[in-house]
C-alpha cells in the first residue's frame, strides 16, 4: 500500500459518494473503451437498502498511467423494471483511485421486499444491467426463501460453469462462504484447466488484479448480476491458513504480514458488493490491525434469520502444529492438550457474544440459519488406527464450539441451519448436543457444501471417514458444485446441483442429491431414492 491510500482519501471518497456528488478533481476526459468490464454486482441487502456494485476496468487504464490518478463521476440507477422507465432513485457516485475505482451505492428508503434493475452510466457507457432485491419487512411472513450456498473458486482448478445452473435456479440471494480467490502463483496447479500469469498475491496491485482476473469469468458475473449476494471469507483471499494477525503456511514470507493483510482486506472491500461500515477504522486502521467486519444478522421477515460469522479474522493460532510448519495441520487431539486452553478462540470473544445475543433472539423466526466458513460438526479421518483432527476448523477450537452448543440448549433455538464450505466436499448431518454421544439430542442440522471449482482428494478415503463420523448420513467427495435450500413455513428442502466435468466450460449439471427436514423436527430425509 503507498501513501495515497490514506483514511482522509479513503473519506473524502466515502463522503462524495454517499451524497451522490463528483469528488474534486474529476476527470474531463472521456474514456474510449467501455470501463465495466468487471460487470456489477449487489449485496448486503436490508428491508429498505441494498449496495450497488461496480468498479472500472478496461485496457485503457493499463495503457494511460494517468486515469490512475482520476476520480471518476459514475451516475447510477434503480428502477422497477427492466427497461428503466420507473427509475425510482438515481444520482452519482465516486470511483476513487484510492478505492481502485470501485462504486459502492447504498441507496435508502426502498420498498421492502422487492425487486429492481439497476446500472451504472459514465458518458455513452453503460453497464449491464444487475438485478436486485430488498429483504422483507420485520413483521413480513413470506411463504418461502431460496438460497444457494457456495464457496471455493479456484480459478484453475476449473471453470465456474456450476453458475449457470444457479441462475436458472433464480434464487433470492446467493451465500458466499468464503475462498472467492486463491492468492497461489500461476501455474502452481498440476494440469490447470486454466492459468493464470502471476506469480504470488502480496501486495494491494496483486490483489486487485487477480480479483480482477475472477470477475472477468462471465458465468461469476452473470451470477453477480442476477441477484444479492451476502459474503463472508476464508484464508485464501489473504493466504492460505492464515490465522488473525498470524501469516499463513504457504508462498514467500513476508517481513510484515500486517501489511499485506491490510492490502488483502482493501482489495476485498472494493470488489464486494458490502457495506462502507465495514470499514470500521478506515484504511489506515487495516494497517494497525483494525478488523474489516463481516459478522452481521439478515432477517427474511419472520421466515428465516440469516447470521453470518467470520472464523477466520479473529482466531487464536492454530494448536499442535508441527515446528516445521505454520497453519493447519491433521493431528492427534488426544496429544494436544492446548486445545482445551478456554481463552483459545475460533471467533473471537466480541463475536462470540455477538452470536450469543443473536441465538438469544432466535425465537423470532421460523429458521434459525447460521452460515460460516467451513464444516461445523466434528468431521475426523481415521490413520493408523488413531482418529486425527483438522486443527484449522471447529476441531482445532472444541471450547468455541462447545460454547456455541450450550448456547443453542439454554435458548431452544427451533429449527437451526448451519451452511459451511472450505473442505470441498458435501458432509450433511445432525448438530449433536454432545458429539462424544451420538444418541444425544439432534439440535439442528448441517449442510457444508463441496466447491465451485476447488479439487479435492479426499474420495478413495471417504467410506472410512463417514463412518469415523457418525452424525453425518450422507458424504461425496466427488463432485463440484453448490447447494439450493429452500425455506418455508413447513420445511427446509436442499437440493446439491453437481457439475458433471468442470473443467469444460459448458459442462451440464445434475441434481446429487436432495434432502427434506420438516419445521420442527432436525430429521434429515433422503428425497431423490
Amino acid at each position: 500500500m503507498t501513501a495515497a491510500f490514506t483514511r482522509r482519501s479513503l473519506l473524502k471518497a466515502l463522503a462524495a459518494t454517499s451524497l451522490g456528488l463528483p469528488a474534486s478533481g474529476q476527470a474531463r476526459a472521456r474514456l474510449q473503451h467501455n470501463p465495466f468490464q468487471l460487470g456489477v454486482a449487489s449485496g448486503s441487502p436490508k428491508s429498505d437498502s441494498v449496495v450497488l456494485w461496480t468498479r472500472l476496468f478496461s485496457t485503457e487504464f493499463e495503457s494511460d498511467a494517468s486515469l490512475a490518478s482520476i476520480d471518476f463521476p459514475v451516475r447510477w440507477e434503480i428502477a422497477l423494471d427492466a427497461t428503466f422507465s420507473e427509475v425510482i432513485d438515481q444520482g452519482v457516485a465516486v470511483a476513487s483511485p484510492s478505492l481502485g475505482h470501485s462504486v459502492h451505492v447504498e441507496p435508502v428508503g426502498l420498498p421492502a421486499g422487492q425487486w429492481f434493475y439497476y446500472r451504472f452510466r459514465i458518458d455513452h457507457h453503460v453497464s449491464r444491467t444487475g438485478r436486485t432485491r430488498t429483504l422483507p419487512a420485520p413483521s413480513a411472513t413470506p411463504d418461502l426463501l431460496r438460497v444457494a450456498y457456495c464457496s471455493c473458486q479456484n480459478y484453475e482448478h476449473g471453470y465456474f460453469s456450476a453458475y449457470q445452473q444457479m441462475l436458472r435456479d433464480s434464487p433470492d440471494l446467493v451465500l458466499f462462504l468464503g475462498d472467492y480467490i486463491y492468492e497461489y502463483e500461476g501455474g502452481r496447479t498440476k494440469h490447470p484447466v486454466r492459468r493464470i500469469a502471476q506469480g504470488w498475491v502480496t501486495t494491494l496491485e496483486d490483489y486487485r488484479k487477480r480479483y480482477a482476473i475472477y470477475r472477468q469469468d462471465p458465468d461469476l458475473q452473470a451470477m453477480h448480476a442476477a441477484c444479492p449476494w451476502v459474503v463472508t471469507w476464508d484464508d485464501h483471499e489473504v493466504q492460505n491458513d492464515y490465522a488473525g494477525t498470524q501469516a499463513g503456511s504457504q508462498g514467500p514470507e513476508l517481513p510484515d504480514f500486517a501489511a499485506r493483510r491490510a492490502a488483502a482486506y482493501q482489495a476485498y472491500y472494493e470488489f464486494m458488493p458490502i457495506r462502507r461500515s465495514v470499514l470500521t477504522r478506515g484504511i489506515d486502521g487495516l494497517l494497525q490491525g483494525a478488523e474489516l467486519r463481516l459478522y452481521q444478522r439478515l432477517d427474511f421477515g419472520r421466515l428465516a434469520s440469516l447470521t453470518i460469522l467470520d472464523s477466520r479474522q479473529y482466531r487464536s493460532p492454530q494448536a499442535c502444529t508441527p515446528k516445521a510448519r505454520t497453519g493447519a495441520a491433521w493431528i492427534d487431539g488426544a496429544s494436544c492438550t492446548a486445545l482445551d486452553e478456554p481463552e483459545r478462540t475460533l471467533l473471537g470473544k466480541t463475536q462470540q457474544d455477538w452470536l450469543t445475543d443473536q441465538l438469544a433472539s432466535g425465537q423470532e423466526t421460523q429458521w434459525n440459519i447460521i452460515g460460516q466458513q467451513t464444516v461445523f460438526s466434528p468431521w475426523l479421518t481415521p490413520q493408523k488406527g488413531r482418529l486425527l483432527k483438522r486443527n484449522d476448523g471447529w476441531d482445532g477450537y472444541p471450547i468455541d464450539r462447545q460454547r456455541i452448543l450450550k448456547a443453542i440448549q439454554k435458548r431452544a433455538v427451533p429449527n437451526l441451519v448451519i451452511l459451511g464450505g472450505d473442505i470441498h466436499e458435501h458432509w450433511i448431518g445432525q448438530i449433536k448436543a454432545d458429539f462424544h454421544h451420538p444418541e444425544s439430542t439432534a439440535l439442528g442440522v448441517e449442510f457444508c457444501g463441496t466447491s465451485i471449482a476447488s479439487r479435492t482428494s479426499g474420495e478413495a478415503s471417504l467410506p472410512a471417514r463417514l463412518a469415523a463420523n457418525p452424525h453425518f448420513s450422507f458424504a461425496n467427495a466427488r463432485y463440484r458444485g453448490y447447494g439450493l435450500a429452500e425455506f418455508t413455513p413447513e420445511q427446509m428442502t436442499v437440493r446439491l446441483q453437481a457439475v458433471r466435468d468442470p473443467s469444460q466450460q459448458d459442462s451440464d449439471s445434475f441434481v446429487l442429491a436432495a434432502f427434506r427436514v420438516a419445521s420442527g423436527s432436525p430429521t434429515i430425509e433422503r428425497q431423490d431414492r
